[in-house]
């Protein structure tokens, strides 16, 4: 598989005048005794933003995360931090894995202590860091995932909703100022999507940059400010309502058209929304349109 940017001339993961903090480069990667799963993939991680990379079962998503994140080892290409490319020995994974943590999607596969505090606690406790460090870095997580009350309760008690921001918990103990996650929101209900949203709002406004893998088109929409989309003919990356408007990419990656491009095109077919006004990308801006609409507003 092969990148492909945009028509604009940088990554469009990086905004104008913001330096990467992690970007493959040339990114390449095969399984034992298969065919490759990346190839040639340029992919760059600005701070400060909301990322989500989309694409079908086995386009490789997985695969570019664990890359990023140091948990696989770039076949060909290179993985940089900061503009330096990593050293794949124990000094330059620790300072890429006190950078930039990774969730996996399954958060059994990731909470191993007796209590949710302890499981917390691990990675700032493996780093050497004082006890008094620990301990405010386990508070400010479990405030940030609004799970204080969760400090001493077993982690095979939990909910699943809960498991998964435990999870998250135990990576933003470590104050990375990139996190990595894969499909967050697979397997929660409604209630439990909106809980871990407010969560990842709170991250970001914190500072925190926020990839997220997620095969919906709609949360992408909603919540990211920039997509990256693989498909059999390339990584794609740009603005996200840019990119999930364009039909033919959508196609290429087996992804459906968005509800609120969906809307946006109806309303402006029957004259109703401006041709340079923004889509809604979500039901409240929808609901703010109809309400200006309604009382006489004219169309914007």
């Amino acid at each position: 598989m092969t990148s492909q940017n945009t028509t604009t001339p940088q990554n469009a993961t990086t905004p104008r005048g913001a330096e990467p903090v992690v970007e493959l480069v040339g990114a390449g990667f095969a399984y034992e005794d298969g065919p490759a799963v990346l190839s040639g993939v340029d992919f760059a991680v600005a701070q400060g933003r909301a990322v989500a990379l989309l694409g079908r079962n086995g386009s490789g998503k997985t695969t570019l995360l664990r890359l990023l994140s140091g948990g696989l080892r770039c076949g060909s290409g290179s993985l940089l931090l900061d503009g330096a490319e990593v050293a794949y020995d124990r000094r330059g994974l620790t300072r890429l894995r006190t950078t930039v943590q990774l969730v996996v999607q399954d958060p059994d596969d990731q909470l191993f202590a007796a209590s949710v505090g302890q499981d917390v606690s691990f990675g700032p406790m493996n780093l050497g860091l004082p006890e008094e460090e620990v301990r405010l870095r386990v508070r400010e997580a479990l405030e940030a995932l609004d799970i204080v009350a969760l400090a001493d309760r077993p982690t095979h008690l939990l909910s699943y909703g809960q498991r998964k921001r435990a999870a998250i918990a135990g990576a933003v103990a470590m104050r990375p100022r990139v996190l990595i996650m894969d499909e967050p929101t697979a397997g929660l209900d409604p209630h439990g999507q909106e809980m871990l949203l407010d969560a990842l709002g709170r991250l970001r406004a914190s500072g925190t940059t926020v990839v997220m893998a997620t095969h919906d088109v709609d949360l992408a929409l909603r919540w990211a400010d920039e997509a990256a989309v693989l498909a059999p003919s390339g990584l794609r990356t740009g603005p996200v309502a840019e990119l999930l408007a364009d039909d033919a990419l959508l196609a290429d990656a087996r992804l459906r058209r968005p509800w609120g491009t969906a809307v946006a095109r109806l309303l402006r077919a029957r004259g109703l929304l401006a041709p340079d006004a923004p889509e809604p990308r979500t039901p409240e801006d929808l609901d703010a349109w109809v309400g200006a609409h309604a009382v006489g507003g004219s169309p914007s």
